[in-house]
Order: structure tokens, then sequence, then C-alpha cells
């Protein structure tokens, strides 16, 4: 199991950036996938981005598309979310999550190949 606290989130104007942290403590930061995940008022929580143990693979739900880059350090058991050209439809509550895997290039789409989250950060954009 790791523990996952998310930062960085806050108040941006449309078109400007915020970058998203979430450190993880625990278990083995390397052996897990990473994803990031957001939920707006009344609606579900929906994938943003994924990226591989080894951080070589990197995937996004289209929306999000050469806007939002993923990366991780796992000297650092970090993984950042850097987020640009924000829109108002951006706004949600952010949660990075980890999930087990065997494969070093794997990575997940799905919430329910998660087991643990972290607490999120709330990003709100202006228009």
């Amino acid at each position: 199991q790791v523990h996952l606290v998310e930062s960085g989130g806050g108040l941006v104007q449309t078109g400007g950036s915020l970058r998203l942290s979430c450190a993880a403590s625990g278990r083995a930061f390397s052996w897990y996938v990473m994803g990031w995940f957001r939920q707006a008022p009344g609606k579900d929580r929906e994938f943003v981005g994924t990226i591989s143990r080894s951080g070589g693979r990197t995937d996004y739900v289209d929306f999000v598309k050469g806007r939002f880059t993923i990366a991780r350090d796992n000297a650092k058991n970090t993984v950042t979310l850097q987020m640009n050209n924000l829109k108002p439809e951006d706004t949600a509550v952010y949660y990075c999550a980890a999930g087990r895997s065997v494969g070093t290039n794997t990575y997940y789409t799905s919430d329910g190949q998660y087991q643990d989250w972290g607490q999120g950060t709330q990003v709100t954009v202006s228009s």
C-alpha cells in the first residue's frame, strides 16, 4: 500500500497552467502504475492520464491530449501532472492513484485497476 498526497491545485484563468504533484510514501513507488483522475461537481470520476512504472509509456483521455503531461520521478517518489491551456471544463478535484503492476511498461486507464488513492486537490479554471 502507498500513501498519496496531492498538491498544486488552485484557481487559474482560462488558458493558464498548473502543475499538480503527488508524493508517495510506503511501499516501493516504482512497483506502481500511476494515474490521474478528476471529478467535477455532479459528475462521475473520470480518467485523465496514466504513466507506466518505468515512465516510458503514458496515455491520456482525448480531451486533455496535447495539453496535459504526466511525468514521474521514481527516485523522489513523485508523479506530476502538468496542465497547460486550461479550460473552465477542466474544473474538478484531481486525484492521483497507484496500481500494482508486474510489467514495467503497463499502464491502466480504469479506476478499478488502482488500489490506492490520494485525497484530491481542487483545480478551478475561471472563464
